[in-house]
């Protein structure tokens, strides 16, 4: 039985998943919409939006949040980073099941401003959908596949601690979904991109010390 901290997360059953003519980033969209109607949207609603089974789109749709202006708001991104943490590292392990702590569950954004980043994001999910191909496979067959939901869990992990340093979260939840994409796509490209982009990441914080120490 899982701690009283933690909690699973119940799924509609049986979980249809709707017949769509989008692609899986422009689907994740559409679906976090649903809950922009609200006044309030906590990320329990987010996340039990999606099926039983479904971690990569959970974390697909917490990256998105985490990419779109939502970052600005203090603390948002620690929380969606916590989130794409755990249930990666869940991923990782085989988990057949969603658990996450309640203080992550319980967290809220205003529905007026997620309809706003939403609508921003559209378009850049249709960008990612219709570049989306099979290559490169190596990059996410085997033990690739295993060491993407690591770098999953590691980019989750890190943006706490890079919650005042500008950018950085944006930049390792960009990462995060283009790792996503390339597992629901097998598009071994995005999975590259990502890597470097973690590159990018890590540069930045050594960017801003050095900047304040001259």
């Amino acid at each position: 039985m899982a701690p009283k901290a933690f909690s699973r997360v119940y799924f509609p059953r049986p979980f249809l998943r709707p017949e769509s003519a989008n692609g899986p980033v422009r689907d994740v969209v559409e679906r976090l919409s649903v809950h922009a109607e609200k006044k309030q949207v906590t990320l329990r609603e987010v996340i039990e939006g999606f099926g039983p089974t479904s971690f990569l789109s959970v974390i697909m749709a917490v990256a998105l949040l985490v990419v779109s202006p939502l970052s600005g708001i203090p603390l948002f991104s620690s929380f969606c980073g916590l989130t794409i943490a755990f249930v990666s590292a869940q991923m990782f392990w085989g988990v057949d099941h969603l658990w996450l702590p309640n203080f992550i569950m319980r967290q809220t954004v205003s529905g007026e401003k997620m309809c706003a980043a939403l609508m921003k994001m559209r378009k850049a999910a249709d960008w990612l959908d219709n570049k989306a191909e099979r290559r490169l496979l190596f990059m996410v067959r085997g033990p690739m596949r295993k060491l993407l939901e690591f770098l999953c869990i590691l980019c989750g992990g890190i943006m706490p601690f890079l919650e005042l340093v500008p950018f950085s979260s944006s930049i390792l939840g960009l990462a995060t979904l283009l790792i996503a994409t390339a597992l629901l796509t097998r598009d071994g490209l995005f999975a590259a991109t990502a890597a470097a982009l973690m590159a990018t990441a890590a540069m930045v914080p050594v960017t801003v010390l050095s900047a304040m120490t001259n």
